[in-house]
């Protein structure tokens, strides 16, 4: 793991989401939200990694800590932050963390303009490298390199 003062970089392994994502980024509120705070509008689904280990135990109380991008909910839906993400050293995109206090300690969901597990070949299991952007606005860079 490789730290700087504005970015974290960290490995996750694939893995298959509930299909809830897709379900939530078809939503208007979230697509308008996102593209006005992210700059891109979500490719419907989340692409889910697993996250272990204790680089990772310290990037999740880094993360915690740091203000991230607010996303701002409807009544009946949760706040989450985000922070900007580069993918594989291919794609950006955004980590989603809803403020939910049952959400998993090692589910690390990103959403990202195009279908990112297609793009890139992946499939359940695999390892996957990870920049995040700590105090960076995500639309700084989300679109895909």
């Amino acid at each position: 793991m490789m730290t700087t003062a504005t970015s974290l970089e960290l490995e996750g392994e694939v893995a298959a989401g509930l299909g809830e994502g897709s379900r939530f980024t078809a939503i208007d509120w979230v697509i308008l939200e996102f593209r006005r705070k992210l700059g891109f509008i979500p490719w419907p689904g989340t692409f889910n990694l697993r996250m272990r280990g204790t680089a990772w135990d310290w990037a999740r109380s880094r993360l915690r800590a740091a203000a991230g991008i607010a996303i701002t909910p409807r009544d009946g839906f949760c706040a989450a932050k985000c922070f900007g993400v580069h993918i594989a050293g291919h794609l950006t995109g955004a980590v989603v963390f809803p403020e939910m206090p049952d959400y998993p300690d090692d589910k690390f969901e990103i959403v990202a303009p195009l279908p990112i597990r297609e793009t890139l070949g992946l499939q359940d299991g695999d390892l996957v490298n990870l920049r995040l952007d700590l105090f960076q606005s995500a639309r700084d860079g989300a679109a895909a390199a």
